[in-house]
């Protein structure tokens, strides 16, 4: 069996009694990129920090190439542990040259410091900037002399926290594509944390999604994003709308048509989850709407709230007449309906997820990230 390039065992971190990092475990192979996705105070960079090795866990291990470099008793320092380190400020010195600061920490004589350096200046385009200072350069330009400098040393692992936040939006995503290429050439193992859903489906091989210090999901970007865990999973990486029901004789209603929810006793109230893209509309045809369809069950009529053009896609409101709830859907390109206007709504049945009920209001409002 393979040996995972950076493995970490049941770390936990506590602070004030209270476990900031609970239980994380974690495997990353040579040239694989993990990404530890979670909102702001979830433990991600705690974590982070403890692999570094410039904070000590309360418990658990950390192996890098199958050997131990860290545990409440035997600890490799920082220094020799061959783990690069980017984070949002670029902490470039102002005081060195851009081949200074790529330089910084490398050994060997001037020559083949000089070589490394032009080395990786030319991979990412900066080579013109060698000998030019940190603040002759633009944000972007200043992000790839960082990733220049951290790969100098030929690390084996990349920790990268938030790394790309800093930076506009236009350049961010090319930012982020000439990052990754790099890094998988150089065969380098990548935990990057992000709480940003997008970034990390754009950039991950894994996903590990962390909430409360814990990892609740982890796997590829897809079966992250179509096999949630819970309802706060399918909320994380986008809208959701969520009707609430009860369960009798192993099935819900809902304005849909019945869900089954087999197992769930009678009389449990369950949450009905799925996402804007996935409601279809359908023109209102003298108070008919289409007929009803194993794939997206029966169609519920309902009136547009309110819509609104953003962008790429619109957005559109509804009031469902069944039961009132109010229910999102995206559409591509310009579609804009006057308020009022009656419409069909379905829903395709495997886009739906059917969770235990969270406490909370009982009606259908989306949720934001």
């Amino acid at each position: 069996m393979p040996v995972p390039r950076l493995e970490i065992r049941n770390l936990v971190r506590l602070f004030d009694g209270r476990r900031v990092v609970d239980e994380v475990s974690l495997r990353i192979m040579p040239g694989q990129v993990t990404c530890l996705l979670g909102p702001s105070g979830c433990g991600k960079s705690t974590t982070l920090r403890m692999i570094a090795g410039v904070e000590m866990q309360d418990s658990g291990e950390i192996w890098v190439d199958g050997k131990l470099v860290c545990d409440t008793v035997f600890r490799v320092p920082p220094e020799r542990r061959q783990i690069g380190l980017m984070f949002q400020d670029f902490a470039l010195f102002p005081h060195l040259s851009v081949a200074g600061n790529v330089a910084y920490g490398l050994k060997g004589s001037k020559d083949e410091k000089r070589a490394r350096v032009a080395e990786l200046l030319e991979r990412v385009d900066l080579l013109r900037f060698i000998d030019g200072y940190p603040h002759q350069l633009s944000g972007g330009e200043q992000q790839r002399v960082a990733l220049a400098r951290a790969l100098a040393p030929r690390p084996r692992i990349m920790l990268m926290d938030e790394p790309f936040s800093g930076l506009d939006n236009r350049l961010r995503d090319g930012i982020r594509d000439e990052t990754l290429s790099l890094l998988k050439e150089e065969d380098t193992a990548v935990l990057l944390v992000t709480h940003e859903p997008d970034e990390a489906m754009r950039m991950a091989d894994e996903i590990a999604l962390m909430r409360d210090g814990r990892i609740v999901q982890q796997g590829a970007p897809y079966n992250v994003y179509t096999r949630p865990v819970d309802r706060a999973a399918v909320a994380f990486f986008s809208d959701a709308n969520v009707l609430r029901a009860q369960v009798n004789g192993a099935l819900a209603q809902t304005p849909f048509g019945q869900f089954l929810a087999p197992g769930v006793p009678d009389r449990t109230d369950v949450d009905i989850v799925f996402r804007p893209q996935h409601v279809k509309i359908d023109f209102d045809r003298n108070g008919q709407g289409p007929l009803p369809t194993p794939t997206d069950g029966v169609p519920a009529r309902a009136q547009v709230v309110r819509a609104r053009f953003m962008g790429h896609e619109s957005l559109v409101e509804f009031r469902v007449d069944y039961d009132g709830s109010i229910l999102k859907a995206t559409v591509p390109n310009v579609f804009l309906p006057a308020a009022g206007t009656v419409m069909w709504l379905t829903v395709r049945r495997d886009r739906c997820f059917v969770f235990p009920a969270t406490s909370g209001k009982a009606a259908a409002f989306g949720e934001g990230r």
